[in-house]
């Protein structure tokens, strides 16, 4: 496995693009909304194909909305490029982790995703992504 995305809940996009693009320098690949987990979602090219995800909420009860309501804006999980996704989460299960997502739903890029459990991993919010699927 290897780091894809680490997600960041921001309350507002373009203010964020404001620090992460104007002022880091980092490179707006494309922005993206995923209606059915309500939120947008802009991309980063950070490096060696590693990438920040700004996730903004476009609906009040999405879990981004619920995680800035709780936490404020900051770390929302990591993501991990994964083979045989499927396969993954079935060994993940056999060995006690708790899943979100017992199968694999579509991502904000089109790919395959599935989520552990914060309880099972320290806390921190854990995406799997199918490898090779991944486009703005």
């Amino acid at each position: 496995m290897k780091v894809e995305h680490i997600g960041i809940a921001v309350k507002s996009i373009e203010e964020a693009i404001k620090v992460w693009c104007d002022i880091l320098g980092f490179k707006l690949e494309g922005i993206v909304e995923v209606e059915s987990q309500g939120v947008r979602v802009a991309v980063l090219e950070v490096f060696n194909g590693v990438k920040i995800e700004l996730l903004e909420s476009l609906t009040s009860d999405s879990s981004v909305a619920r995680f800035l309501s709780k936490r404020g804006e900051g770390l929302h999980h990591i993501c991990f490029e994964v083979k045989g996704i499927e396969k993954i989460l079935l060994t993940l299960k056999s060995k006690g982790i708790k899943l979100i997502d017992k199968s694999p739903r579509a991502g904000a890029l089109g790919n395959k995703v599935a989520f552990l459990h914060p309880s099972s991993t320290n806390g921190v919010l854990v995406e799997i992504a199918e490898a090779g699927s991944l486009k703005v």
